[in-house]
């Protein structure tokens, strides 16, 4: 069985597969403090409940946006599972059959590689990818699957924690659609304003991109507020929550 471990802003998701067959997803708070024994015994636990036990468990690959939980992760991997994960990043020597078009591919998160590879083999292409995480990204594939750039913006949590922060009289208020554009009270104008703006600015965005692109494109969400936004436009045609664990698993059998 195979560990798949995606470590973003905010959370780190574990996932084991046994071929194609995911068999449990767990998440956690990113903590870079967090170390390999605590993982394990979170692990342990939540995985006891789907009846894996830390034996079934060959292969480990990792994807991480966070630098300071490398350490950790990997020992968690070496020491539990006997396993050197595999390390995904545009420069980390891997196959990843796709190629990096932009100035400088070091730069390129981890996460945003695994899903133009996870989006060309589920979608092919040319092809938008939208993740809602803590930035929202836009990212490009083209026809052949290769990275070609893309687009980074504030997330909506993140937008709205700032705004309760900097603004004394402002509530910190739920994300999601208002009933109208023209709020009447505060939080109505709030939520109308965090919701209702990401929706102009989606959709904005994804018109600017084709243009400038200059072919139609598939547009994927995925990430934790896809839902809610996706279902507000109709500028996107597909909701993935799961893309970015299997496009961990599609590099993993590129370099098997």
């Amino acid at each position: 069985m195979l560990l798949a471990i995606d470590s973003g802003n905010t959370n780190v998701v574990f996932a084991v597969y046994d071929g194609d067959e995911r068999l449990g997803v767990w998440r956690c708070m990113n903590d870079p403090k967090r170390t390999a024994d605590e993982y394990a015994v979170w692990l342990h636990q939540l995985m006891a409940i789907k009846d894996i036990e830390f034996k079934d468990i060959t292969r480990t690959i990792l994807a991480s946006v966070v630098p300071e939980t490398m350490f950790n992760l990997e020992s968690l991997c070496r020491r539990y599972f006997d396993d050197d994960p595999l390390l995904v990043s545009a420069m980390s020597g891997i196959k990843l059959g796709i190629e990096v078009l932009i100035k400088y591919p070091r730069q390129v998160g981890a996460d945003r590689i695994v899903n133009a590879i996870a989006g060309h083999k589920k979608y092919g292409g040319p092809l938008i990818i939208v993740d809602f995480g803590t930035a929202t990204t836009f990212d490009i594939v083209d026809g052949n699957g290769n990275y070609c750039g893309g687009v980074i913006a504030p997330g909506p949590n993140l937008s709205l924690k700032s705004l309760y922060m900097a603004a004394a009289q402002l509530p910190l208020v739920e994300i999601k659609a208002s009933e109208k554009v023209i709020g009447d009270d505060t939080e109505s104008a709030m939520q109308s304003g965090i919701f209702w703006g990401y929706v102009a600015m989606l959709e904005g965005m994804i018109d600017r991109i084709v243009k400038e692109f200059g072919e139609d494109m598939k547009v994927i969400a995925t990430g934790g507020l896809s839902d809610i936004f996706a279902q507000s436009t109709d500028k996107i045609q597909d909701i993935d929550r799961g893309l970015t664990l299997d496009g961990l698993v599609e590099i993993y059998k590129r370099n098997i």
